[in-house]
């Protein structure tokens, strides 16, 4: 089965990545697989980017937004799954296409979001990208209605 499976999760949006890990979590225990949470960061070290702030500013969201993905796992991973954290500067979907090559992921599992199809082809979304250029399996989970 899957032996590392990686999550890409959005900090910003509460509950949106929490049905994604579920699912990860699930997987893993039933393959004995470790999951890999990926949080990605705009480019705050391009030079037009990094100039509006303190040179110790990015280390400093580094340090928070890892201690917040930490918070995350601990909330949503059972003890007994292995998990990693990561955190990754760039653009969301080939940053998410460069770990999973990188960590040697067999499975991605992203949230996505609902948008109506005219947002879609406006704005493209980071999971469509993800399932349309990785070579490995892509699980997307997509919002729950209540």
């Amino acid at each position: 089965m899957y032996k590392h499976i990686l999550v890409p999760v959005d900090l910003n949006e509460q509950g949106f990545a929490d049905k994604a890990v579920e699912i990860a979590v699930w997987h893993a225990k039933n393959s004995n697989a470790e999951i890999h949470l990926l949080n990605v960061l705009p480019g705050i070290h391009m030079s037009m980017v990094s100039t509006y702030f303190p040179k110790d500013a990015a280390a400093n969201m580094k340090a928070d937004v890892k201690a917040q993905l930490k918070a995350f796992a601990e909330a949503h991973i059972d003890e007994e799954v292995v998990y990693h954290l990561h955190i990754a500067e760039g653009k969301p979907y080939s940053t998410i296409l460069d770990y999973a090559e990188k960590l040697g992921s067999d499975l991605i599992i992203m949230p996505s979001h609902k948008r109506s199809k005219i947002d879609k082809v406006v704005l493209g979304s980071v999971a469509s990208k993800v399932v349309q250029n990785s070579p490995i399996h892509v699980l997307v989970v997509k919002p729950q209605e209540y």
